[in-house]
């Protein structure tokens, strides 16, 4: 059900300055900026062969990232796996003993399903888990 790793989030003051490191001298491509409104975030998608991060700024003073950013600091905000069955997965984890942020999965970035993974069980990391969506899905 866990396919690997989809992407590794940044959370960033703002996405705009850091462009030109990430495009220019590590060689990312820069393949979207989005809006996700659910999560109050900006994400930025660099692509380099297979390889994805993320950068993801704080949309609103409101954002859990403006919060992540307040206690943290700019950093590694989470580690997303690429899954499938999410619905079941969660469900799973759940059972296992695990304390999920989303108990059933939601809209994040490029229409994808979506759900986190409380810190506290998983060694102090965020974990999403994202599947991606059937073009069908609503």
């Amino acid at each position: 059900m866990i396919n690997g790793i989809h992407h590794v989030a940044i959370a960033v003051a703002a996405i705009d300055p850091l462009l030109p490191l990430w495009t220019g001298v590590f060689g990312f491509e820069l393949h979207a900026i989005e809006h996700v409104a659910d999560q109050q975030v900006r994400v930025a998608v660099l692509l380099k062969g297979t390889q994805r991060i993320e950068l993801v700024e704080p949309a609103s003073p409101d954002s859990p990232v403006s919060a992540f950013l307040a206690k943290r600091g700019p950093g590694l905000h989470h580690v997303c796996l690429d899954v499938q069955g999410l619905p079941l997965l969660l469900a799973q984890l759940e059972a296992a003993g695990l304390k999920l942020i989303d108990k059933t999965p939601r809209l994040g970035a490029e229409g994808r399903a979506v759900a986190f993974v409380h810190p506290q069980g998983t060694g102090g990391v965020l974990i999403e888990l994202s599947e991606e969506r059937p073009s069908s899905a609503p």
